[in-house]
């Protein structure tokens, strides 16, 4: 069997599509995917300028980058960068739906119905856009694909004043062991990391009063974007080909009490 992407795949560059690539953690994922083996990115955000700063950090790497301005919550913007990508590259092997907001911080009898709609249409529907549209290219092809999601600790357990943000994480885990039952056949895996809290532009949203107490519960202290990258690694390359509806936690031990 093989041992390594570029000999899983007899040579060719790998074809990624990153969507929320230009966030700390999308950014991350892309360096380290980028410097294992050759690969092909697409990189999908907002903004054009953090785009192409993040694609800037991958200049001295092999591969080349694309990148796309979409918004996951449009799924004929998904759709468009997945196809961005075939006719570019040629094929979709891997597909990292990544995109996702953070709530107001608030009860549930607080909240607005506006922050329940946007935390949905973007970090749930954005995964299910993602991985409908990758699907559709890996069944036809040879090999199948790997879809990996960016869920949370959040939706396994239960973040008070962050209910919308829970629930749409949870979404994504169901989703994910749902596709991964339906396309196994096809030779597509698809799996989720549930990181906990980690350094990046969203947790720093999060109130100073709420930050103690999530500090408290991950008892290897906070992470950084580089603690999760290596999961995505492994959920992207062919050390995974038996894995599939996975719901990989990589939380510094938040869930474990």
């Amino acid at each position: 069997m093989p041992t390594s992407s570029k000999a899983a795949l007899d040579g060719r560059p790998r074809v990624v599509v990153i969507t929320g690539a230009a966030g700390a953690l999308g950014t991350a994922v892309a360096q380290r995917l980028a410097g294992e083996a050759p690969t092909d990115l697409v990189l999908c955000d907002l903004s054009a300028e953090r785009l192409e700063r993040t694609a800037a950090t991958l200049e001295h790497v092999g591969g080349r980058t694309v990148t796309r301005v979409a918004d996951v919550a449009d799924p004929e913007a998904v759709d468009a960068a997945v196809s961005g990508a075939v006719d570019r590259f040629g094929r979709l092997d891997v597909m990292i739906n990544n995109a996702a907001v953070l709530s107001s911080n608030g009860r549930i009898h607080n909240l607005a119905p506006e922050e329940w709609s946007r935390q949905l249409e973007v970090t749930f529907l954005g995964a299910v856009h993602g991985t409908t549209s990758a699907v559709r290219v890996m069944r036809g092809q040879d090999g199948g694909g790997s879809i990996i999601n960016t869920a949370s600790v959040a939706g396994l357990t239960a973040w008070p004043y962050a209910a919308p943000y829970c629930a749409a994480k949870a979404a994504v885990v169901q989703l994910t062991k749902v596709a991964a039952v339906e396309y196994a056949t096809e030779r597509i895996r698809v799996n989720c990391v549930c990181p906990g809290m980690f350094e990046s532009a969203m947790s720093a949203d999060i109130p100073d009063a709420a930050r103690p107490g999530l500090t408290a519960r991950h008892p290897l202290g906070v992470g950084t974007p580089q603690d999760l990258v290596g999961a995505f690694s492994y959920l992207a390359g062919p050390d995974s080909r038996w894995t599939t509806g996975s719901a990989l936690v990589v939380d510094g031990g938040y869930a474990a009490p």
